[in-house]
């Protein structure tokens, strides 16, 4: 059982791994290069904020997993839900910051927003805590979209996309 909580703790986090290898480049060469908010978060704390943020949202799954008995038919949904929005949180970097995209990036992280409060509330039924859990991550994106948004439109793309 403690592999269970283990493994869907740590899940969120190969995406992270994955972001930041994808971001690490991208920070010291294009990232500067943008107009940026005076409200935006210093570099220093996206590590910090994401792997919080991914810690609480994995140990979530678990309580939800092991509330509903596994994979279970009863699973399929609240369980999908969360892997979908994870799927969405793992592809926005890639696109923000791989292929500077910043107007696909935004719809991307409006679905994920979209997906997460969906995902909060098919797990409300069934946990207070991991719902409440999720939480901080659903506020941070808030943050995210608002952020991407201004970077967008202060960065006009010379392709107009």
């Amino acid at each position: 059982l403690w592999l269970n909580a283990i493994g869907l703790t740590a899940l969120p986090h190969l995406g992270g791994l994955y972001g930041g290898y994808v971001t690490r480049h991208q920070v010291k060469t294009w990232y500067p290069t943008l107009v940026k908010p005076s409200w935006r978060p210093p570099n220093a704390a996206f590590p910090i904020v994401w792997t919080s943020l991914y810690t609480g949202m994995g140990y979530a799954s678990y309580l939800i997993y092991k509330e509903l008995g596994g994979l279970t038919e009863d699973a399929m949904v609240p369980m999908g839900l969360y892997g979908l929005q994870l799927a969405l949180n793992w592809a926005w970097t890639p696109i923000f910051f791989g292929a500077h995209k910043m107007k696909l990036a935004l719809y991307e992280i409006m679905v994920l927003t979209g997906t997460v409060g969906a995902t909060m509330l098919s797990w409300y039924p069934i946990s207070r805590p991991a719902t409440l859990l999720m939480a901080p991550y659903l506020a941070w994106l808030c943050l995210a979209t608002c952020l991407n948004y201004r970077i967008w439109k202060d960065n006009p793309d010379p392709k107009g996309e």
